[in-house]
């Protein structure tokens, strides 16, 4: 929203009241201890513009618009015996997971590489201590909890109580992605044919504090995993600190030396998140159609076997798998079916950031030094793999690929982080399947 500077300044002198007066008030009584002043203050944000609504609510409450404190809501938890923590990060978590990672020992927080791994480490913790884990994901993750939940942790199997936290995207009611707008109806349904009792996290502090008592309760009395579903914007900004640049590159300066190195017939499957994105947009700075890409806009690492897929039938063109060392990490297992595969047009392209960029930049694995993809990708029977820094490595590498025989991964590191006002695809993912297929039947 444009602000004009007379009106900025007012935004902000009534916001910097509001941060100072300490009125008791669901919304006006939050710490300020565990997010940047830079993120309340700033006009054109969201929660400042919240902030000064709901001073001119006044004692309406009904059209406050509150907002949890991320350090607030994690004493609560420890105050309820909850201090372990384990799952997959969220865009709707982002802030809670964010503080989680900034001040939580590693010992009792594992950021997993896939939501079902989650709920097999808090299960184990349980046996080993006798208390409930804390266990974070996205509501597209419940699938991969599926199987633990209902062999391992419910009452009637191994009766093992922990918490969920599950980020609501495509909460009915809310615009959002296609894929989210399938997943958050489908939801609710999911918990209750589990047998998980859930409900929605308040946004505000003395509600928070009600649902994790009642949660307590629940896994007490009954041995058994209870379920919050999280709101979009129901925690105040909290943002971990960047890791310093120290490669030429950014996941999208990356991709865009990619796109120039790929020939008119290369077929692109791109991952999840930011990556199909920045593709998307660059199509179209490029003035190129979007026919040459599949664009995973879900389906967290599945790309690889999409275009193992498409690879194993269109044997005459080359496909080049664009993925991300979170999207890998979550079912490195491909890996081991692509190196068996012997499909020699398989080309695999991992840019690694060492984070999980789409969801607030939490670290992955493969942030160690002591991870070493390549060799990963060499033990499960990749005909080679290569390594790349510099823009000029990564163009040649790509180049390189077209003439080895596949599966071969090119890996190439990068910093963190993106535009901020990257947008999102404009056409359907039912438009880009014909495209897509239309381009695959072009055979040469």
């Amino acid at each position: 929203m444009a602000l004009n500077s007379s009106l900025a300044s007012s935004l902000f002198r009534r916001s910097k009241s509001l941060l100072n007066t300490q009125v008791v008030s669901r919304v006006r009584c939050l710490s300020l201890g565990s997010f940047k002043f830079a993120d309340v203050v700033n006009p054109e944000s969201q929660v400042a513009e919240q902030k000064v609504r709901n001073e001119d609510a006044g004692q309406y409450t009904e059209l406050v618009r509150d907002f949890l404190n991320p350090k607030d809501f994690y004493n609560a938890l420890c105050m309820h015996g909850m201090d372990y923590f384990c799952g997959v990060p969220d865009s709707l978590l982002k802030d809670f997971c964010a503080y989680v990672t900034a001040v939580t020992p590693k010992s009792r927080h594992v950021i997993t590489t896939n939501e079902g791994q989650a709920i097999a480490l808090a299960a184990g913790y349980h046996m080993a201590t006798g208390r409930a884990g804390v266990v974070y994901l996205q509501n597209s993750g419940l699938g991969n909890i599926v199987n633990p939940l209902m062999s391992l942790a419910v009452p009637n199997v191994y009766s093992i109580p922990m918490l969920l936290l599950v980020g609501w995207r495509g909460e009915p009611g809310k615009r959002d992605e296609p894929q989210h707008m399938i997943q958050g109806q489908a939801t609710p349904g999911i918990l209750a044919s589990c047998g998980i009792p859930f409900q929605v996290l308040p946004d505000y502090q003395e509600g928070a504090e009600q649902a994790l008592y009642v949660a307590r309760k629940h896994m007490e009395t009954t041995k058994g995993p209870y379920c919050l579903l999280v709101r979009r914007q129901n925690f105040l900004p909290f943002k971990l600190d960047k890791e310093p640049d120290v490669y030429p590159l950014n996941r999208e300066g990356a991709l865009k030396v990619i796109v120039d190195s790929l020939k008119d017939r290369d077929v692109v499957v791109g991952t999840t998140g930011m990556l199909s994105r920045e593709l998307f947009e660059y199509r179209i700075a490029k003035g190129h159609g979007h026919e040459k890409d599949f664009l995973t806009v879900g389906s967290m690492g599945h790309a690889s076997a999409i275009a193992l897929g498409i690879a194993q039938f269109r044997p005459k063109r080359q496909i080049f798998c664009l993925d991300g060392d979170g999207s890998v990490l979550m079912h490195m297992g491909a890996l081991a079916t692509i190196g068996q595969s012997e499909v020699p047009n398989f080309k695999h392209i991992l840019i690694n950031n060492g984070c999980h960029d789409s969801v607030g930049g939490q670290p992955t694995g493969a942030l160690s030094e002591t991870f070493d993809f390549l060799a990963v990708a060499k033990a499960c029977g990749y005909k080679a793999v290569l390594g790349a820094e510099q823009p000029e490595e990564v163009s040649e590498a790509v180049k390189l690929m077209r003439s080895l025989e596949g599966p071969v991964l090119l890996e190439i590191k990068t910093n963190q982080g993106g535009r901020k006002d990257l947008g999102r695809p404009t056409r359907t993912p039912i438009q880009n399947k014909k495209d897509f297929m239309h381009f695959l039947a072009i055979d040469h």
